[in-house]
């Protein structure tokens, strides 16, 4: 498993954005493609978005396609969360997680159980 660390988390207010970080703790993630969840309280862990591990490709879920980004800097081993025109529904906190397989991406993956190392996650609070 890849020790991640999520950061950039925060209170907003609706429309606002935030950008969050993951990023691997003493290694890197470069043969991975890595993928962001979210979990509001009371309510399952939820797919948000993935990115492949070259970075050319991107998924998101329907529920933030449009408003959010997914992007990588393999110069810094970071994923990015760019996450705009923010709503209520989107309070959570956000994961970012890496696949339980290296050097592909399958757009099917998208429940926590296609996924092995995860951080410990960043809160997101949308005040309307």
């Amino acid at each position: 498993q890849v020790p991640l660390v999520e950061s950039g988390g925060g209170l907003v207010q609706a429309g606002g954005s935030l950008r969050l970080s993951c990023k691997a703790s003493g290694r890197t993630f470069s043969p991975y493609a890595v993928g962001w969840f979210r979990q509001a309280p009371g309510k399952e862990r939820e797919f948000v978005a993935a990115v492949t591990w070259t970075g050319s490709g991107t998924y998101y879920s329907d529920s933030v396609k449009g408003r959010f980004t997914i992007s990588r800097d393999r110069a810094k081993n970071t994923v990015f969360l760019q996450m705009n025109s923010l709503r209520p529904e989107d309070t959570a906190i956000y994961y970012c997680a890496l696949p339980n397989e290296r050097y592909r991406y399958d757009a099917t993956w998208r429940t926590p159980g296609d996924f092995g190392s995860w951080g410990q996650g960043t809160q997101v609070t949308v005040s309307s």
